[in-house]
């Protein structure tokens, strides 16, 4: 029984592989994405894990503030992997992380931030389920774009002429929704970017957002976020004569930095006996009111990929 929701929102850093394994295309080493649309995503178990380490009260250093007792973590996250693993389960789950802006390179502005009507629509659906209140009008999404054209809103700055120039793409300008597409850029700066609290650096892109949101046609979106990823080529060289070693070469694709993710959190009646944590609602609150601001995600870490600012939606 589920007694309470919130959200987690993920500001991508630093190129993000959240890996599927090996590939049987032309990308060696794919990120995970979802089966029927594919979108990028970061699979639940990965999200959680990563959680699971940051917040160890054991084998972590410096966990975050207020540190969880160990008693605690074991009731939020459930026992290690061993011989009492089947003991209880814990009380927190964690979605998948789902995609909800895709950077792309823009002929003007540098890159602009890209979504389209049914992501919007999917964030929409997920976060009320997973307690978000929208007050009317914050969050007014538009109707689907023709095919050759972009919603765009006020003051862009991704505007060549009358067009939109991304990758070798261009889209006509539709300024008919500019109002909801203010609206939606205005509700993501205050809600989902990281909070200026904790990040004052991200003041520069709370006021970029705006002017580099579009909204593109859905088959124009899923195509940048299957084939605009970062793919990076590595080699391995021999140690002897320094040159490549033979078949040594593959490709490793990532989520591109400036991608904004989210994912719902949930948390049921604690399982451990005798219970240390009132209810689910403790737990969800103990879990958001970690100073967990910046946390490393996927693979590759010694190279410095996947770091993460992090914020954490309110409990309901």
């Amino acid at each position: 029984m589920i007694q309470a929701k919130s959200i987690l929102y993920v500001y991508v850093e630093t190129s993000l592989h959240a890996g599927s394994g090996r590939g049987l295309g032309a990308i060696d080493l794919p990120i995970q994405r979802e089966q029927t649309t594919g979108y990028p995503m970061v699979q639940a178990s990965g999200l959680k894990g990563r959680l699971r380490a940051e917040t160890d009260p054991d084998n972590n250093p410096n966990p975050p503030e207020p540190r969880l007792s160990k008693d605690e973590w074991l009731t939020i996250f459930g026992p290690d992997a061993g011989e009492n693993a089947s003991e209880f389960a814990g009380a927190f789950s964690v979605g998948d992380l789902r995609l909800l802006l895709f950077p792309v390179r823009s002929l003007s502005g540098v890159f602009a931030w890209t979504t389209s009507v049914d992501v919007l629509q999917r964030f929409q659906r997920d976060a009320l389920a997973a307690g978000v209140e929208f007050k009317k009008d914050d969050f007014p999404i538009p109707n689907e774009p023709a095919n050759d054209k972009v919603y765009i809103g006020d003051n862009t700055d991704v505007l060549v002429g009358t067009s939109v120039v991304l990758e070798e793409f261009s889209f006509e300008k539709d300024e008919s929704q500019k109002t909801a597409v203010n609206a939606i850029a205005k509700w993501i700066v205050d809600t989902v970017l990281p909070r200026e609290t904790d990040f004052p650096e991200y003041t520069y892109w709370r006021e970029q957002l705006p002017k580099k949101l579009c909204i593109l046609p859905k088959n124009a979106f899923r195509d940048f976020a299957t084939y605009a990823t970062e793919v990076q080529t590595h080699i391995k060289i021999e140690p002897a004569t320094k040159t490549v070693q033979s078949g040594a070469l593959w490709t490793v694709e990532s989520l591109p930095t400036d991608t904004v993710m989210y994912a719902p959190l949930m948390a049921t009646p604690p399982r451990r006996k005798p219970p240390v944590i009132a209810d689910g609602k403790a737990i969800l609150e103990k879990v958001t009111a970690l100073k967990l601001n910046r946390m490393h995600l996927g693979g590759d870490e010694t190279t410095g990929q996947g770091m993460v600012a992090l914020r954490f939606g309110g409990v309901k």
